[in-house]
């Protein structure tokens, strides 16, 4: 992987984390059509990059994350941390299986387009949402927010996208669940980066530190600027842009692998 290479599958990972698109399976096309090799240092890299879009969560979000340390009242973490546990457990008890069903990229072009399909109507499944502040979300919701978001697991299903219809399945406003997945991707995305990092930094080499760099500030910036448009888009026009988005991007991953382009 050079250096543009790698700025181009950091662009795509800023805009993508956040939105309920599947980066994972923007990743897998940025790859397939940059020519970039399949190797470790690539699976390792579109993890290690994550880091950059979590500051930008955190940066964008600064008060809130530094209010409740002033104040003493933790129910913020405390919500984030009863949310993050289902990921927690399910990710270590079917880590190898989850990697095993990254190799698929079948299986993410498909639950792109379903999940595409769910998007186009999922206004219309959760009309009640009476909850508009995070102060208000029980920890009965964020445990069952957290659950929903273990479906992303699935390869292509995408974090954000789960997290949020779980969101608003617990009655959450569109804004509101959209923020609160935001905050649940800190731990979340933290744990699952900080986890492979740590199995595969003895791998890096002094050039790779100079990809990672690059690419996490890259990733960084796009991010902040893909959340923005994100939270003022679905307020004023909810999700069937991405439920088409979704669907035309698996379409062009199945058709990439029926071509044999993507095996």
């Amino acid at each position: 992987m050079n250096l543009f290479e790698a700025i181009i599958i950091a662009i795509v990972e800023g805009l993508t984390e956040f939105l309920p698109v599947s980066s994972t399976g923007h990743m897998i096309i940025a790859e397939k059509l940059l020519g970039v090799p399949d190797s470790d240092f690539t699976k390792l890299f579109t993890v290690g990059i994550q880091l950059g879009a979590i500051l930008a969560v955190v940066f964008l979000y600064w008060k809130k994350f530094v209010a409740p340390l002033k104040t003493g009242n933790l129910g913020f973490f405390l919500k984030l941390i009863v949310a993050v546990i289902p990921a927690l457990v399910f990710g270590f008890i079917f880590s190898d299986k989850i990697d095993a069903m990254l190799e698929s990229s079948l299986t993410v072009a498909i639950t792109m387009i379903a999940g595409g399909i769910v998007l186009l109507f999922i206004d219309n499944f959760f009309k009640v949402q009476t909850i508009g502040e995070d102060e208000k979300i029980s920890y009965p919701r964020a445990l069952a927010i957290g659950l929903w978001q273990c479906i992303a697991m699935i390869p292509g299903v995408s974090r954000s996208a789960a997290s949020i219809i779980g969101g608003m399945q617990q009655q959450l406003t569109r804004k509101l669940a959209a923020e609160f997945s935001f905050f649940l991707a800190v731990p979340t995305m933290a744990a699952a980066t900080g986890y492979k990092l740590l199995k595969g930094y003895n791998s890096i080499t002094p050039g790779d530190l100079k990809l990672f760099a690059v690419g996490n500030i890259v990733a960084f910036i796009v991010a902040m600027l893909a959340i923005k448009f994100f939270i003022g888009y679905l307020q004023k026009h909810g999700f069937k842009l991405f439920g088409y988005y979704r669907i035309v991007g698996g379409l062009i991953l199945l058709a990439l692998i029926l071509s044999g382009y993507i095996k």
